[in-house]
């Protein structure tokens, strides 16, 4: 079952605040602990397959779909200063990926791009939409790409922002992060970054080395993926590092290959290159 959302629960609660705060289920709109995590994964109410559907448009109109995911450590939640504009326009799916948030990994899950992508693809099946514009911050930039790839006739657009990538002998049993001061910036309150904070400390171990064992796996121009987007392409990136593995190494960011006339470029004739700064931007995507 999806959390799912509308203008008529925004309107009968006489407030769009609670649409701001990625609160979507009517039953929800009251006081709530800030987790960013949502309910565990172990919880008895998690799913195989949860994901948030919200839509704050006219109930007449039949918008576009577009679904954001997000990246390792995180939950759909991350993406709540994203709405309610973008819910004014689409109907947004923000899926929770396997052991994160409230979904639970499927049994035999496979931690592997093209499993993520299938995961992906199941929350539009189960959503009932044929195609959307695909978006993905960080590793949930990697699988938009791999979704991108392999469901081209399902993708009408792709945006990915700071795609990670990992080197090859870097040992990631044990992963850690860059502390949340240094991801947020000196302008983060006390507030912000205690909050990301706590959000990371208390990711399931699993599938947050999954993830990266994922990524660690995919080579796009071995595997030939960037020759099979063929959506209209936006890369919103800017380079940075991202740490990885034991003793917080710095992996360097994949914005690398995306530069403009890099080898990224060269083979995705649809992208377009956007190196953008946006307010609030760290707020929906770190």
């Amino acid at each position: 079952m999806a959390v799912t959302g509308s203008r008529r629960d925004v309107l009968r609660f006489g407030s769009v605040t609670a649409a701001a705060l990625g609160v979507a289920a009517a039953g929800a709109l009251g006081p709530m602990q800030a987790n960013a995590q949502g309910t565990s994964a172990s919880n008895a109410s998690a799913e195989d397959f949860f994901y948030r559907d919200d839509w704050f448009g006219e109930p007449w109109r039949k918008p576009e779909t577009a679904v954001l995911i997000h990246g390792n450590a995180e939950s759909s939640i991350v993406w709540y200063a994203w709405l309610p504009r973008m819910g004014q326009e689409f109907r947004v799916l923000r899926p929770d990926l396997p052991g994160l948030g409230r979904s639970r990994i499927p049994a035999g899950f496979e931690w592997s791009l093209p499993s993520l992508a299938a995961f992906v693809a199941h929350i539009l099946d189960k959503a009932g939409a044929d195609s959307a514009h695909i978006i993905g911050a960080k590793a949930g930039g990697a699988i938009a790409m791999q979704f991108a790839a392999d469901y081209p006739a399902r993708t009408r657009t792709l945006s990915v922002v700071h795609v990670p990538s990992v080197e090859r002998d870097r040992n990631i049993s044990e992963p850690s992060f860059a502390p949340q001061s240094a991801r947020l910036g000196s302008a983060a309150s006390k507030e912000m970054v205690d909050y990301w904070a706590n959000m990371f400390a208390t990711a399931p171990e699993i599938p947050a080395k999954g993830l990266l064992t994922a990524v660690s796996k995919s080579d796009p121009a071995r595997d030939g993926l960037l020759q099979r987007i063929k959506a209209p392409t936006t890369d919103d990136s800017r380079p940075r590092p991202i740490a990885i593995g034991g003793e917080g190494a710095a992996v360097p960011d994949a914005h690398s290959q995306f530069a403009a006339g890099g080898p990224a470029e060269r083979r995705l004739p649809h992208r377009r290159i956007e190196c953008r700064r946006v307010r609030h931007q760290r707020i929906g995507l770190h």
